[in-house]
């Protein structure tokens, strides 16, 4: 029985590896990640939405690709360089600015070259929003239901101060009017925000009252983002959140044959377009009817928005609606104090639940050390501890497992014609001897689910991005460019190997000293992070089964002397 069990557990170990080997091949070759999820999603109908006009009404049209913007107008703050089409007064690039640093071949080595990274990467500023030959990707707004200005038609810029110098708020205000309506658009600046504070006034200087709809869209085309690695799977896509229906992925392949499910009528929430480190959202004000919409917009074009109605104006009044437009880095902490749940747009998969509280000790522990390497470090200090009581349990039993192993061999000699009686004797043994015979797997059974959770983390953390340790280890949400911690990791499993009890099975012995390179070849391609989380984690186990195997040789050797 025991026998047995061990050799179970050793092929599920080893399906795992294999597993995930051939699961990172399937990224590497453009397909989907099996731990890729899906959001599931759910259209509700709403009564007090009835009477927004529908999406149709949306003219999602945007500026050809290739096409470059005429008069552009760009902004200055102290995080981000901001570029305005004056057709529409939309936002059609965002240059971010965060710590520059360039990779070199040092840096990348033989890892980059497998990855396909590039030296000259640049780790600092990043376009978002922008319209280039391969990419068209913009923040939109205007008005529908009516002959008003819409993001088609020319504004006109009034304010004079582009650049925020050291101000702490800068306010860039546009202005169009059509069939006797004026649009008044506010960009509202902060200093040390992503945030923009979008304002549009209504005026109405027409004969007749009007009862206009604001929408807000991102368009987007369905492509990658540029330099993202092939190697490990993001998700890349539209979301809404609202607090019925909570955080809804959309993929615009459902998107192209109107399969896509999502709540469309609600009074809260947000809009966005997703990326790997990054996102862009449309936050309208709470309280407000509000249609969602997607929709395919040309080819391999793609716009979700939400279409908010506005109260009615009389003539020769106004009305002023509020919304916060985000394009930036996936600042946890940030996206938390814009919009209730726009924090989910990092994606942890499947294991969030556990991903998010190990994500908030590794910043804490950050905030004292002040390096994430070593961080990861006391992280995985601290995880030991806590499985210290059923690691310990499993490393004696396999302590006693290795000093009984010769007696195993008896049994295993005088009943190898009889392998019911062999098993009988075994379990005796076992019981006598006070061993579990699963014991040992427990401790790495236990580290598995935080290991995969620690995988989510860098991968999906923006604040991980470019994030050195040491020495050669310059990014580790990258992996390791000279594959030393993967090598290393490898002589550790190694001598676990020694200090774990020999298999009396030629089979099981043969699996066991395949694993290590198993292991140490997927990790290859693994985050650099990761492979130093595994790591101090088996220097630990090999100090703590030192330890416990020095203590019950003495133990029986003081037996043994009484």
């Amino acid at each position: 029985m025991g026998k047995d069990m061990q050799r179970a557990l050793l092929w599920a170990i080893l399906f795992t590896s294999c597993f995930l080997l051939w699961d990172n091949y399937q990224v590497y070759k453009g397909e989907k990640s099996f731990f890729h999820t899906e959001a599931v999603e759910q259209q509700v109908a709403a009564d007090a939405a009835s009477g927004v006009p529908t999406g149709k009404d949306v003219d999602a049209s945007v500026p050809a690709a290739a096409a470059a913007v005429k008069d552009p107008v760009v902004v200055e703050t102290d995080r981000m360089k901001v570029t305005f089409d004056r057709e529409g007064a939309v936002i059609v690039g965002t240059e971010m600015t965060l710590i520059p640093r360039q990779a070199d071949w040092t840096e990348v080595g033989l890892a980059g070259l497998i990855l396909n990274r590039k030296p000259a990467e640049n780790l600092g500023n990043v376009d978002l929003l922008e319209i280039t030959k391969n990419r068209t990707y913009v923040a939109q707004s205007g008005l529908v239901g009516g002959n008003f200005p819409n993001h088609k038609d020319q504004y006109r810029l009034v304010s004079q101060k582009l650049k925020m110098e050291d101000a702490d708020k800068l306010d860039v205000v546009f202005e169009a009017t059509k069939g006797g309506v004026t649009v008044k658009k506010t960009y509202t600046f902060n200093r040390g925000h992503y945030g923009i504070d979008v304002s549009t006034e209504v005026v109405n200087n027409s004969g007749a009252a009007i009862q206009p709809s604001a929408y807000y869209q991102l368009t987007r085309d369905g492509g990658k983002p540029e330099g993202e690695s092939s190697m490990y799977s993001t998700y890349t896509g539209p979301a809404f959140y609202s607090d019925e229906e909570k955080f809804q992925k959309l993929e615009f392949e459902d998107i192209a044959d109107n399969s896509a499910s999502f709540e469309k009528f609600t009074n809260n929430g947000w809009l966005a377009m997703v990326q790997h480190h990054f996102v862009s959202a449309w936050v309208p004000a709470n309280g407000e009817e509000r249609e969602n919409y997607a929709r395919e917009v040309g080819k391999n074009l793609y716009a979700v928005g939400t279409l908010v109605k506005l109260d009615t104006v009389e003539p020769g009044k106004s009305v002023t609606d509020k919304a916060v437009l985000y394009s930036g880095p996936q600042d946890q902490d940030r996206l938390e104090q814009i919009a209730s749940g726009l924090e989910l747009v990092v994606d942890y998969g499947w294991l969030t639940f556990l991903a998010k509280p190990i994500y908030w000790l590794l910043s804490f522990l950050y905030g004292i050390v002040g390096n994430w390497g070593w961080a990861i470090v006391l992280l995985t200090c601290i995880v030991k501890a806590i499985l210290y009581p059923v690691s310990a349990a499993g490393y004696r039993s396999m302590a006693r497992m290795k000093e009984v192993t010769p007696r195993m061999k008896q049994l295993q000699d005088r009943y190898k014609d009889d392998k019911q009686r062999l098993n009988q004797a075994m379990m005796e043994l076992y019981r006598t001897e006070k061993i579990n015979p699963v014991g040992g797997c427990l401790p790495i059974m236990l580290q598995i689910p935080v290991f995969l959770a620690l995988y989510w983390v860098l991968q999906g953390s923006v604040e991980l991005r470019g994030a050195p340790w040491i020495l050669w280890v310059h990014d580790l949400a990258m992996p390791d460019p000279w594959f030393v911690l993967p090598a290393i990791m490898a002589v550790t499993m190694f001598l676990q190997i020694l200090l774990n009890p020999k298999p009396t099975d030629p089979t099981q012995a043969r699996m066991m000293y395949i694993m290590p390179v198993v292991f140490s070849v997927m990790f290859f391609v693994f985050a650099s992070g990761l492979v130093l989380y595994w790591l101090t984690n088996n220097v630990l186990s090999i100090l703590q089964q030192w330890w416990i195997n020095k203590t019950i040789a003495a133990e029986r050797a003081k037996r043994l002397q009484s």
